[in-house]
């Protein structure tokens, strides 16, 4: 991991409008108002392209399906796991994937997953040989009724339900027979609406022959630059023993142990890319429908700020009237929000410089390496970006899987 000093200017203009309430919201926030106002932040970011051949030997090897553009995948390998083979069904996705070295020794299969089979990799896994066989995915799952998908164990491997991906996951998986997998899903699974899903999952996994653990994860707490949610199915063959190992925290959670680093601040891992050398067409925000209103937010806050319960005087919004994430803005102190797969017009988070991300940012927030490349128009790759499982948060999720098969 790169970490090296560097001074940077916050060019701030824009604060010069923000209203004096809003300025006040400020007055615990370690944030320099001044324009032109140079501050150090800390570099951060590591490289992967270089690294070919670094795991070419290694004995525990991975299937990975709904790779996407291989933020998870990519986690696998940071922890020590040869990916040999992808799955996706986006051409783009697979193309990302094949584009960076990191994976020339990967099978990269452009399919839906209904359509594949254990002997669809029968050969991959004859080449290989592993001592020991992990999957990791992130199937899409829709909320399904209890009258519906999930009611035999029989129907769960492999329903033909299209929204249903979990089952066909499941279903590779039981064919395959692999030391240990990983499931991941949005936090929502847990929602009790949604948690017969969940505990049929689970029922499932037993009577598949594994033991597991259903962990709750914030990237924020493993180094990623970002506050999102997951939850985790980590199973093997053998019992389970702890969690994943947590790598940062809170100050509270600093003092008591030595080993938490704070969590991490945005502006280490983006602002180096705050350079006109980056600058993309799709960012740009002047003169559009929300403007104005987006350059009196200040940095870290919404459209909240602009009402009038935040004292802000001719109020522009009426507050909890829209959307959280309505003009959402990054303060370059602290992690960043979710980033989105497919964000609306005006929804955040945007830079702390009234502008929105660019591709090199949001994929750093997401904490992929900063050689990776991305293959597709700025839509498909910020689809690609936002779907994916932040690739520090993976490691440490592999990371506790490998160490319990």
């Amino acid at each position: 991991m790169q970490s090296k000093s560097m001074n940077y200017k916050i060019e701030n203009p824009a604060l010069l409008i923000v209203e004096e309430p809003q300025m006040l919201l400020f007055d615990k926030e370690p944030l320099i108002l001044e324009p032109q106002t140079e501050v150090t932040f800390e570099q951060r970011g590591y490289k992967v392209n270089d690294k070919v051949g670094t795991i070419i030997d290694s004995k525990i090897q991975t299937l990975g399906f709904f790779s996407g553009a291989g933020g998870l995948d990519i986690g696998a390998q940071l922890a020590g796991s040869k990916v040999i083979s992808s799955l996706d069904f986006d051409k783009d996705s697979v193309a990302t994937m094949k584009s960076n070295p990191y994976f020339d020794h990967t099978k990269h299969i452009l399919k839906n997953i209904e359509t594949v089979n254990y002997h669809d990799f029968s050969g991959v896994l004859k080449t290989n040989n592993p001592e020991k066989l992990i999957i990791v995915g992130g199937p899409p799952c829709q909320p399904f009724s209890k009258a519906g998908y999930w009611v035999t164990h029989e129907n769960r491997l492999g329903s033909n339900d299209p929204r249903n991906m979990i089952g066909q996951y499941l279903r590779i998986i039981n064919e395959v027979k692999p030391d240990g997998f990983v499931l991941e899903n949005v936090e929502s699974l847990l929602h009790p609406k949604n948690i017969h899903v969940a505990e049929a999952l689970e029922e499932t996994i037993d009577k598949m022959g594994y033991y597991f653990i259903r962990y709750k994860a914030n990237a924020i707490d493993f180094g990623v630059p970002q506050k999102r949610k997951r939850v985790f199915f980590i199973a093997s063959r053998k019992k389970i023993v702890g969690i994943p190992e947590v790598t940062h925290g809170d100050p509270s959670m600093c003092l008591l142990n030595s080993h938490i680093r704070p969590h991490e601040r945005v502006i280490d891992w983006i602002g180096k890319f705050d350079n006109s050398i980056y600058f993309e067409k799709e960012e740009l925000t002047l003169g559009k429908t929300y403007s104005d209103e987006l350059r009196a937010v200040p940095p870290g806050k919404n459209y909240i700020a602009l009402t009038a319960k935040e004292g802000y005087p001719n109020p522009k919004f009426e507050a909890n009237k829209r959307f959280w994430t309505f003009l959402l803005k990054l303060h370059p102190y602290y992690p960043s929000w979710t980033i989105a797969a497919q964000p609306g017009p005006w929804v955040g988070p945007f830079h702390w410089t009234n502008r929105r991300l660019r591709v090199p940012e949001i994929a750093a927030i997401q904490t992929f390496p900063e050689d990776y490349n991305f293959v597709g128009n700025r839509r498909s790759i910020q689809k690609q970006i936002g779907n994916a499982v932040p690739s520090l948060l993976g490691k440490a999720i592999v990371k506790h899987l490998i160490k319990n098969i």
